[in-house]
This record gives structure tokens, sequence and C-alpha cells, in this order.
């Protein structure tokens, strides 16, 4: 089973993870990989987890991702991305927009926001890059498109034809919003990680 490749992508219900798993589905189909998702949703209506597993390789036959097995974590959210540190695999990659959005206990003042979340990732020798999908996807004119900016930025990580990508995003979102999803994903392919 070594051929097969993990992705993980967790957020915050309505960050448009979903999109962006399909997107990534429709690179690694392209490229003529077995690929099986699963959708993981906690109280996603309410601000809560929402995870997507995608595995690739040559066979694949469970969709699901166990601890330690993540090739690639992608998180739309600072906190997300530390909850899932345990499913990284020994050498994986953690690409991280670094918004925060506070979860419940925050809001209610039960707990508070953790506090240096990047800098802590790193004392623990993770191959960790923070990027700001946030502002990037202001700049093209919607804060929705967080999603693809990440894309851009996962593109960056694997060994997939630029064109194979931007075809995958004309194939996952409406045509209404495809000039701006396709700038979303050029910029994003433009952050340093």
């Amino acid at each position: 089973m070594s051929d097969v490749k993990s992705v993980m992508i967790v957020g915050v219900g309505g960050q448009g993870s979903l999109l962006a798993s399909r997107i990534l589905g429709n690179v690694l189909l392209s490229q003529g990989f077995d690929v099986k998702m699963s959708e993981v949703h906690g109280m996603a209506q309410r601000g809560g987890s929402v995870v997507t597993y995608v595995k690739y390789g040559k066979k694949v036959y469970s969709p699901t991702v166990e601890t330690g097995q993540a090739d690639i974590i992608i998180s739309f959210e600072l906190l997300e991305g530390a909850r899932y540190l345990s499913y990284l695999k020994k050498g994986g990659k953690v690409i991280i927009n670094n918004q925060e959005i506070e979860p419940m206990p925050v809001i209610t003042g039960a707990m508070e926001y953790p506090k240096e979340i990047p800098a802590k990732m790193k004392e623990l020798g993770i191959d960790c890059s923070i990027v700001n999908a946030l502002e990037v996807a202001k700049q093209v004119g919607s804060s929705k498109a967080v999603n693809v900016v990440l894309m851009g930025a996962l593109s960056n990580t694997m060994e997939f034809d630029e064109q194979v990508w931007l075809d995958a995003v004309k194939q996952s979102v409406p045509e209404k919003f495809l000039e701006m999803n396709l700038k979303a994903f050029t910029m994003g392919r433009q952050l340093a990680l």
C-alpha cells in the first residue's frame, strides 16, 4: 500500500472545504489515480469541524485516513490545523491559513483561543507553511475564495502540471465565479511555502 497517498482538508463549516476536495479529486482522477474521498461533518452549519479525506494511488481500498497516515494536511483555520496534527505522518507537510475562527467555547468565554499555534508546530519540527489565504481571497474579490487559494498553495507541493489544476478548477466551479477562482488559484500558487 506504499503507493497510496493521503491528503486531509480540515476547516470550519462554511469555508468551502468540499469544493477544495472536489478540485483535488478532479486533478487526481485526470492523472489516472484511483481516488477515494470521505467527508466528516461535525456541527458544520454552526461553525464546527469539517474534515475531508482524499486518498489516491494505483488502488485505494478505503477513503479514511488513520492517525499518522496523512501525507499532507491543508487547514483552512489555525486551530483546526492544530487539532488534526496527530494524523500527519512523519515527514508530512501542513499548509495552514493563518485565520482564527473562534469555536463556541471561546465565544462563550469557557476557553481561550490557543496562542502561538504556528510557533508551537515549528518547535515540534513539523514542516508547516502558514499562508494568509484570506488576504489573498479578499484581493481577488471574495473572502469565500480561501479554499481555491489554498488549492493553489497545495499545487506547489504536488507533482502535477499547473494546467491540470486550472482544468480541475474549471470543472468544479460555476461559470459565473470561474474568473475570480482562477485568479485565486494563480495567486495561491504564488504564495511562498
